[in-house]
């Protein structure tokens, strides 16, 4: 799961960052403490080695079906690339078919791959929209992430409570208010 090569190169670096920090990357608690963070920093990006569309084709089925399908509450786990800090919350996804679905794991599987990169909130909204859109063609695709950044939380200004909410929309819900409406009605139940 992990490449050897980058796991040791990482840990080198971490070893000295452990230096620059004034610890002993020597010291028992901290010796394997670089490849565990190699390894950590891997898992936590792995998005890169994968393509949301990919994961849409594996399961596009005909469908006449042309109501809202919404899987909410897709918790979600990302690295801010700003401070190379979590950020945790939830996604909810919306679309509107347009004569073909898709499985509903591969909605969260879309989130999961774009939130495994170094993100701004902002763009994992946009690219979850945008992912799906392209792929599967609908009439819309409705997407809204509610998380909590702890680079704003445990340093910078350290606002525990503060949480983030990022929305970005096609189709229908840009252009009907009333579907719009019916997403943001259902999100908040």
């Amino acid at each position: 799961m992990y490449d050897e090569r980058t796991t040791e190169l990482i840990a080198g670096h971490y070893r000295e960052i452990l230096k620059l920090l004034g610890e002993n990357p020597e010291r028992e608690g901290l010796v394997k403490t670089p490849e565990r963070v190699a390894k950590a920093l891997q898992f936590l990006t792995q998005g890169y080695s994968q393509d949301g569309s990919e994961i849409i084709r594996k399961a596009i089925f005909r469908e006449e079906y042309q109501q809202m399908v919404l899987v909410k509450d897709i918790e979600l786990y990302s690295t801010c690339e700003h401070h190379i800090m979590p950020f945790i919350g939830k996604a909810h996804v919306a679309y509107i078919p347009d004569g073909y679905i898709t499985g509903l794991s591969k909605i969260a599987r879309v989130v999961e791959t774009y939130a495994r990169r170094l993100q701004v909130q902002e763009r994992l909204t946009v690219q979850i929209r945008d992912c799906i859109q392209e792929t599967l063609r609908p009439l819309g695709v409705a997407v809204v992430i509610e998380a909590a950044h702890t680079c704003m939380q445990i340093r910078g200004v350290q606002k525990a409570n503060a949480i983030t909410t990022t929305s970005a929309f096609s189709g229908v819900f840009l252009k009907d208010e009333r579907t719009r409406n019916e997403f943001l009605n259902l999100i908040k139940g």
